[in-house]
């Protein structure tokens, strides 16, 4: 088709969050519909520090779907695509044949271009799947102007996506029917609830990892059977302590349920056969830290929790961040000519005692962490008002591309 005769496309840009679990979604019951064999429990991350952001447009000359991730076209046939594009186009036809006026149905047979960048490292083990599928499926609704639950629908392109449709304090409820119809998201407290909370990425590694999440989750659910005994008889009990925790804003509770969270996720990776590891020395070495830190002070003023990957992540409340930075620094000594050692909000300087350091005792690990991101709990989904952040032009093709 002629430039001149191509109608300006239909163009819609929305960012979502990346969310940190605190109770662990590890194993699925059904792997088609993603249906977890327990509840988990997360923390929406700010999206100032880390987000995805997602344009999508649509144009009677577009000829097929198309999507771009970080500058790269990617195959669109992937079936978790296909699930989340199959979903919405239902959800906006059903919508339509329920008699809904403001529907405009040309735009159900119109085929999308997507692109989507994230501004951090993909597949590290910062939980870019969840911040993606997250946003693709909140930019579709409004694309295709369905509106309503959408958890179900993320869920169906990645687990832990569902999870970030909302802001602040989440909830996966793991849900009992086969069809999934009950496994969804709920928000059990928003962002505002407890604005002393600190979140420290600390990044090990940016490195794509070896084992990635849903190759390992089959292996720990055909294998583990301490997987098997974590989700019937764990996990619950630790779900009802935890939303009471987070509600009355407990940090001693919320940390050390954290903690054990953590650690029983990895040790279930350890029990898969072949067994999955994760943590590598570094992380290892972050976790003797917290707990020397914490046993120095007499009090549990920091948690760390690790994902599928080396990064550790640490919650803390906003008092203890410039001295816990410190240690970091002085224990996981950065390159003195790199980058910004420390990203995101602002840290204030602080003084490290000879007592502490004395206390915690660990033997330096030089570059051990590449770089720390400061945030807090964030809002859900947005929309992006304007146009110049779209990600794709008039043309209907990405702006930018590798």
């Amino acid at each position: 088709m002629p430039e001149n005769t191509m109608e300006k496309p239909n163009i819609v840009t929305c960012t979502a969050p990346v969310n940190i679990a605190v109770i662990k979604y590890w194993g699925k019951r059904n792997e088609e519909l993603i249906l977890p064999i327990n509840s988990s429990l997360s923390v929406t991350l700010h999206q100032d520090q880390l987000k995805t952001t997602t344009t999508i447009a649509t144009s009677r000359s577009f000829k097929e779907d198309r999507i771009w991730l970080n500058g790269k076209e990617e195959d669109i046939t992937h079936p978790r695509l296909q699930s989340c594009l199959r979903e919405i186009r239902r959800l906006a036809r059903k919508r339509r044949n329920d008699g809904d006026p403001a529907l405009d149905p040309s735009v159900l047979s119109l085929k999308v271009h997507i692109c989507s960048v994230n501004n951090f490292p993909t597949a590290a083990g910062l939980a870019s799947s969840a911040a993606g599928f997250a946003c693709l499926v909140y930019t579709l609704a409004r694309v295709f102007g369905t509106e309503g639950e959408l958890s179900g629908i993320a869920r169906q392109g990645s687990g832990s996506a569902c999870r970030s449709m909302y802001g602040g304090f989440v909830q996966w409820i793991m849900g009992q029917k086969d069809d999934g119809k009950d496994s969804l998201a709920q928000q059990v407290e928003p962002e505002t609830h407890w604005p002393e909370l600190r979140i420290l990425v600390l990044v090990a590694s940016a490195e794509k990892k070896s084992v990635g999440s849903t190759s390992g989750m089959q292996t720990s659910v055909q294998t583990s059977c301490l997987l098997k005994h974590r989700a019937e008889s764990v996990v619950p009990g630790r779900m009802e302590e935890m939303i009471e925790a987070v509600r009355e804003k407990d940090f001693v509770a919320f940390a050390e349920l954290t903690m054990k969270d953590s650690n029983q996720f990895h040790a279930t990776c350890l029990d898969t056969y072949p067994p999955i590891f994760y943590l590598n020395s570094v992380s290892q070495q972050v976790i003797n830290l917290v707990h020397r830190y914490n046993r120095h002070y007499g009090e549990t003023r920091l948690a760390y929790t690790f994902d599928a990957g080396p990064n550790a992540v640490i919650y803390t409340l906003q008092q203890h961040v410039p001295e816990f930075v410190q240690a970091v620094q002085h224990f996981f000594p950065p390159e003195s000519n790199g980058g910004q050692f420390i990203q995101g909000l602002p840290v204030n300087q602080a003084a490290l005692s000879e007592e502490l350091k004395q206390a915690i005792g660990l033997e330096p690990m030089p570059k051990g962490i590449s770089y720390i991101i400061s945030t807090k709990a964030g809002p859900g989904p947005r929309v992006v008002e304007d146009p110049t952040q779209h990600l794709i032009g008039s043309d209907g093709m990405p702006k930018h591309t590798v």
